[in-house]
């Protein structure tokens, strides 16, 4: 029968060496013991911990391309846990995206890409945002306007410069991301795309850009303004 926690020896125990050496020295799964606290009948929490980082071929970030509720069902883990161990995983994310500030005014595609790719990259689901700017191209807000599959029934151009106009946006560049890494644009994505390029005329909001960003490491993105495709 496997060993808890509490009867290895104090200096194989996760919390001890976190204390001892550090948290930049444990291992993923030792990390991922802590969070859990606790393991379940037969299993420690460095077990079931281990179970955890096989959903996700032993890659952290993987993992957290997951369904949590997928997560949730590991014997041991349960809703509680699953949620403790996505608020972590978002906890470094939005460190990540601290690390750099944010630029002080859009000046290509490249600006959106570092702006978005760290938040995006790892998503499970598409996400569509709306970067709302200034009539210096500065950044006035960032706008979720759906969660899910992008097409033209879900990204409807009222939501978008509904938004866009409350923030007095001068301008905006859409964007969102492609779960399975590949940023090529799909008909969906130019059909919205279309749609909101007119709504814009009509408005005189007019739209800068729409780019897509690649999963992975988040370096592959497309524009459309840079493909010629608005």
């Amino acid at each position: 029968m496997p060993l808890r926690l509490s009867e290895h020896l104090e200096h194989d125990r996760p919390r001890e060496r976190f204390w001892a050496i550090g948290p930049a020295a444990l291992t993923g799964q030792e990390l991922l013991a802590i969070l859990l606290g606790t393991g379940t009948r037969g299993r420690d929490a460095l077990a079931v911990a281990a179970d955890i980082l096989a959903r996700g071929d032993g890659s952290l970030r993987r993992l957290a391309t997951r369904p949590w509720a997928e997560v949730a069902q590991i014997p041991g883990v349960g809703r509680t846990k699953a949620a403790r161990l996505a608020a972590a995983i978002e906890l470094g994310r939005r460190v990540g995206s601290e690390a750099e500030p944010p630029p002080e005014r859009i000046r290509g595609p490249a600006d959106v890409q570092r702006y978005y790719a760290l938040r995006l990259r790892d998503l499970a689901v598409e996400e569509f945002h709306v970067l709302a700017l200034g009539s210096q191209s500065q950044i006035l807000a960032d706008l979720l306007i759906t969660r899910g599959i992008l097409n033209s029934s879900l990204v409807h151009p009222r939501e978008v410069f509904r938004a866009a106009i409350a923030e007095a946006a001068a301008g905006i560049i859409v964007v969102h991301n492609h779960p399975s890494g590949d940023p090529t644009p799909s008909a969906d994505d130019r059909a919205v795309t279309r749609q909101l390029v007119d709504a814009g005329r009509l408005l005189d909001v007019p739209v800068y850009d729409h780019v897509v960003i690649g999963g992975g490491g988040g370096e592959r993105y497309v524009s459309f303004a840079e493909a010629g495709l608005l």
